[in-house]
C-alpha cells in the first residue's frame, strides 16, 4: 500500500480499487438496509398498536441515525475516494462538521438506549410478583426520551459547528476523531482558538461518545445474559408472564448480537485510530483502512441482524425474494 499523502482535504490514504468497491457496497447496504428497516417497522408500528411497539420505535430511531450517517457522511467519503476533489465554503463546512458530530453521537447513544431498554424488558418479564404488575412505559414517554438524546447531542455539536472552517491547499489535519471524521472532508477542518481547545474537545468526544457508551453496552449485555440465565432457573409454571419469555429471549438474543457487533466494530475503530494518533508506525496506513471499514460495518450489517429476529422484517424479505 502506498504511503499516506497529505493533501488539502487532509490525510488521504491510498486504497485499492477492490477496497473502494467493497466500501461502496457496504455504504449501499447501509442505506438500503436501514431504509427498509424504517419503512417496514414504521408500517408495523402504525398498523399494530400495542405489544412490541416501544422496542420497534427504538429500532426505528437507531436505523434512522444509521441512515443519516450513511447519507450525510459515508456517501461523501465514497465520492472522495473515487477521486473527486471536493471543497466547500466556510458556511457549508460549519454545517457539515456540526451535523457529523451530532449524528455520530446520536447513533452511539441510540444503540446504547436499545440495549438498556431490552435489559429492562427482560427484567420486567422475569417471573416475579413485583415485576408482573409493573406497567409498560407509554410511547409518549419513550418518544420524549429519544428526543432528549437528539437534543443533548445537538447541544454538544454546537462547538463543532462554531469552530469549523474550510482549509486551503496547505491545510492538513491529522487529529483523528471517531465521533465526527477520520479525516477532513470537503476541505473542512476544525479551527479552535487554541490547539488545546481542539484536543480537549476531541478527548471529551472520545470519552463521552465512544468509551463510556461502549463500557455501558458491555454491562447491559452482561446483565441481559444473566437475566436470561435466571429466567431458565426460576421458571414458574403457569405464570401468565412466562408465555412472553420465549419471545423476549429471542428478541434479547438478536439485540445481544446487534450490540456485540457494535462493540466489535467501534472498538476496532477506536483502537486503530488511537494507534495512529500516538504511534505512527509502519502499520498506520493499514489501521486507517481498518478503522474506515470498522466504522461502516455496524451500519451496513445491523439491518441483517435485525431481520433475523424481527417477524415483520423476515416476512417482508421472504415476500420480496419470492417475487
Amino acid at each position: 500500500m502506498e504511503d499516506g499523502e497529505l493533501v488539502g482535504m487532509g490525510l488521504r490514504i491510498s486504497v485499492s480499487p477492490l477496497q473502494i468497491a467493497m466500501y461502496i457496497i457496504l455504504v449501499l447496504l447501509g442505506i438500503l438496509g436501514n431504509t427498509t428497516v424504517i419503512g417496514v417497522i414504521s408500517r408495523s408500528v402504525f398498523m399494530e398498536r400495542g405489544r412490541g411497539q416501544n422496542s420497534d420505535i427504538i429500532i426505528i430511531n437507531m436505523a434512522l441515525s444509521n441512515l443519516l450517517v450513511s447519507v450525510m457522511r459515508n456517501t461523501l467519503l465514497v465520492i472522495s475516494d473515487i477521486g473527486l476533489e471536493l471543497y466547500s465554503s466556510k458556511e457549508w463546512c460549519q454545517f457539515l462538521m456540526g451535523v457529523w458530530v451530532w449524528l455520530r453521537s446520536v447513533n452511539v447513544w441510540s444503540t446504547l438506549f436499545l440495549s438498556a431498554f431490552h435489559l429492562q424488558t427482560l427484567r420486567r418479564v422475569a417471573p416475579n410478583i413485583s415485576t408482573l404488575r409493573t406497567p409498560r412505559g407509554v410511547p409518549n414517554t419513550l418518544l420524549l426520551n429519544l428526543a432528549f438524546i437528539w437534543f443533548l447531542n445537538f447541544l454538544y455539536s454546537i462547538p463543532a459547528y462554531i469552530f469549523s472552517t474550510n482549509g486551503n491547499v496547505n491545510t492538513t489535519e491529522t487529529l483523528m476523531l471517531v465521533s465526527s471524521t477520520t479525516r477532513p472532508l470537503l476541505g473542512c477542518v476544525w479551527n479552535f482558538p487554541y490547539s488545546f481547545s481542539g484536543l480537549s474537545y476531541a478527548t471529551t468526544s472520545m470519552v463521552i461518545h465512544e468509551t463510556i457508551p461502549i463500557i455501558l453496552m458491555v454491562f447491559t449485555n452482561v446483565g441481559s445474559l444473566y437475566t436470561l440465565y435466571t429466567h431458565g432457573r426460576t421458571s414458574v409454571k403457569g405464570a401468565p408472564v412466562m408465555k412472553r419469555v420465549p419471545a423476549e429471549r429471542r428478541a434479547a438474543k438478536v439485540i445481544l448480537a446487534l450490540i456485540m457487533l457494535f462493540i466489535v466494530s467501534w472498538g476496532t475503530s477506536i483502537i486503530s485510530v488511537n494507534y495512529f494518533n500516538y504511534n505512527r508506525g509502519t502499520s498506520a496506513d493499514f489501521l486507517l483502512v481498518i478503522a474506515r471499514f470498522a466504522n461502516i460495518i455496524f451500519i451496513a450489517m445491523s439491518p441483517m441482524v435485525l431481520a433475523v429476529g424481527h417477524r415483520r422484517l423476515r416476512s417482508f424479505i421472504k415476500s420480496f425474494l419470492s417475487h
